[in-house]
């Protein structure tokens, strides 16, 4: 059985789409279910994806679109029009603006914009910073994660740091293991902090909640130096700066405090707030990596760089800045 024309074209149109295949029941699979008998005939796709291709319609028997449950009893002729897996595609060249702040035959140094994933996983297969790096430098494709050596949440905005080589990005590695990479961050946090401090506490996976991060027992040992930039109306600036880098740190810290961050629903924060009859409103946690520093791996000497706040970010300080003055009246 042919596929249509207009089938061909769509194959054509999307990279992802693969060539469809046919197969012929054999009478040694009488009685199986459809995708026990495909499982045996195609052993190069596991069962739970032959699955998912009959439930988007993807596999016709006699040509018609397959049931989950269906028999087969030999002699049919089944067509399968596969797709690739989002993980085995996900390392593409994209063509995606990139604010690189710096750039040499080493490494380079982007100020990462707010709602941008750093590297593909389920729900963020496409668009990603490691899809942009792909195509700004296509030799990244030979190095581990495309010379991504730390990360930063979708939604915090600023400076990371890539290797364009490997042995630089051992090197950046090591550094970050050696705890001498400087990393400086800005965090709104909700409430009156009224002084700056240090938070030493293990944070780990949360025990009941898998997609959290939590201050447990159980955590990897994790510091946050914070100190406070200033006081605004219902919430604090404050500086955050890393001897260590786990995920979601800053957040977890600064929870554990009872300061969550500004639009961190996550953990615990508002994505709005109303204060003296004026809504605020902030849709993503309110963090920016401001200022990186580190040893060049080639020439050993020293580096920092810096990035502004974002424009989400600073107008937000403005209008509680302007909100404050109302209320000094």
């Amino acid at each position: 059985m042919a596929a249509s024309e207009n089938n061909l074209a769509d194959y054509n149109r999307n990279p992802d789409q693969l060539q469809p295949l046919r197969v012929t029941i054999p009478d040694g699979c009488a009685g199986l279910r459809l995708d026990q008998a495909l499982s045996k005939l195609l052993p190069q796709y596991s069962r739970s994806r032959l699955q998912e291709w009959i439930k988007s319609r993807r596999i016709l028997l006699a040509g018609q679109a397959a049931t989950p449950k269906q028999n087969v009893w030999g002699g049919e002729t089944v067509e399968v029009r596969p797709v690739a897996d989002p993980a085995e595609t996900s390392f593409r060249a994209e063509e995606i603006d990139l604010d690189i702040v710096y750039e040499d035959d080493a490494l380079l140094v982007v100020n990462k914009a707010p709602g941008m994933v750093v590297h593909p996983a389920s729900g963020n297969w496409e668009g990603t910073l490691l899809n942009a790096l792909l195509h700004h430098a296509p030799q990244l494709a030979g190095l581990p994660r495309a010379g991504i050596v730390h990360r930063l949440d979708k939604d915090t905005s600023g400076l990371l740091v890539v290797a364009k080589t490997l042995e630089s990005q051992t090197d950046l590695v090591r550094q970050l293991q050696a705890r001498t990479v400087k990393r400086v961050y800005f965090a709104l946090v909700q409430g009156f902090v009224e002084r700056g401090g240090t938070v030493e506490a293990p944070v780990g996976r949360h025990p009941q909640q898998r997609v959290k991060m939590a201050v447990t027992r159980g955590g990897k040992p994790a510091v946050t130096h914070y100190e406070v930039v200033e006081w605004l109306p219902a919430y604090t600036l404050v500086r955050c700066s890393l001897e260590t880098g786990r995920t979601h740190q800053i957040r977890v810290h600064m929870q554990s405090l009872g300061y969550p961050l500004a639009g961190d629903t996550v953990y615990g924060g508002k994505k709005a707030v109303e204060i003296a009859g004026q809504r605020l409103h902030f849709p993503r946690q309110a963090l920016h990596a401001a200022r990186l520093g580190l040893i060049h791996p080639v020439s050993g000497k020293a580096m920092e760089w810096r990035a502004p706040l974002p424009e989400d970010f600073e107008a937000m300080l403005e209008a509680l800045r302007q909100l404050g003055e109302t209320l000094d009246e």
